[in-house]
């Protein structure tokens, strides 16, 4: 290091990250931009003589794309239920295992966290076999009910909330984990005070918890409204976004279009709508955040 001044060093450091962020990160971006203003497809990737620029006209498409703005709608179906429903179970989750007194409550960090690490695709065949209609368990424990049996993934808007249920239930974990790291960062003399004060679980809860957990809820709101706005492997596996594409996201169409028929602009088109998506949405959260902040 005596060849490198002082003011170089950082920049030493950091030099490898930057490298392969800018090769697998930035630099695919960017190609992928390039691409969406292109015919490529097949053709065009074994010459490169066929491609041709098109300008707008693939998000001009996509855009008129009656299956993409069916994604679209799709998608934030996901996002409006998924998201609440992922951060409130975390959260719940969470504070009754931190707070539990009971030495089992250090178990289920364990059990609640294994789904987030399981592979997607053993889940989805589980789960394939629960909302099977015909001999699925859940059918089954409807019918020894005498319950009418559920179409889990043959009906519309039943098998949204199928997958739904199977996405909450895979990402509970994660934010657990984060949640109960932010809760054990509280200091107990707030809580000490407040009992003394006669304040009740509940008001310690929405008075205390809660406010200090704000940032907490705000990171794992923006990472699971990003993965949300990605939903993909869910819907691919259990569904390939039927019945009559009912199921198929903004992720899925994307895949479909650039890796089943190889329309690789077109694709690389719907990417971006999807990505400007994701940035608008991520800035206006943190808009948000700094308002309750300086509030």
């Amino acid at each position: 290091m005596k060849g490198i001044s002082q003011s170089k060093a950082p920049y030493f450091f950091i030099a490898p990250t930057l490298i392969l962020l800018t090769l697998f990160s930035l630099l695919p971006i960017l190609v992928a931009l390039i691409i969406s203003f292109t015919n490529m497809d097949l053709a065009g990737l074994a010459d490169w003589s066929n491609i041709s620029f098109v300008g707008f006209k693939n998000y001009v498409d996509v855009l008129a794309d009656p299956i993409f703005v069916k994604a679209i709608l799709n998608t934030l179906f996901y996002v409006i239920i998924g998201v609440p429903l992922v951060i409130l179970c975390s959260l719940a989750i969470a504070i009754m295992i931190n707070f539990g007194a009971n030495r089992a409550f250090k178990a289920f960090r364990v059990i609640y966290y294994m789904p987030s690490v399981t592979n997607v695709v053993a889940v989805a065949v589980v789960w394939g076999f629960l909302y099977n209609p015909a001999f699925g368990l859940l059918n089954y424990a409807l019918d020894s009910i005498h319950l009418p049996t559920v179409p889990w993934l043959q009906d519309p808007i039943m098998a949204k909330i199928s997958l739904i249920l199977m996405a909450v239930w895979r990402g509970i974990g994660l934010n657990m984990i984060i949640f109960i790291a932010a809760l054990q960062g509280i200091p107990k003399s707030y809580y000490e005070a407040a009992q003394l004060d006669g304040a009740s679980t509940w008001k310690q809860l929405i008075y205390i918890t809660i406010p200090m957990l704000r940032f907490a809820i705000f990171f794992v709101s923006i990472t699971t409204m990003i993965g949300w706005l990605q939903f993909f492997e869910e819907p691919f596996i259990m569904t390939n976004g039927g019945p009559l594409d009912s199921t198929t996201s903004v992720a899925l169409f994307i895949y479909r279009n650039g890796f089943q028929l190889s329309n690789f602009g077109y694709a690389a088109a719907g990417s971006f709508v999807l990505f400007i998506a994701i940035i608008i949405i991520t800035l206006v959260q943190f808009r948000f955040q700094n308002k309750e902040t300086d509030l």
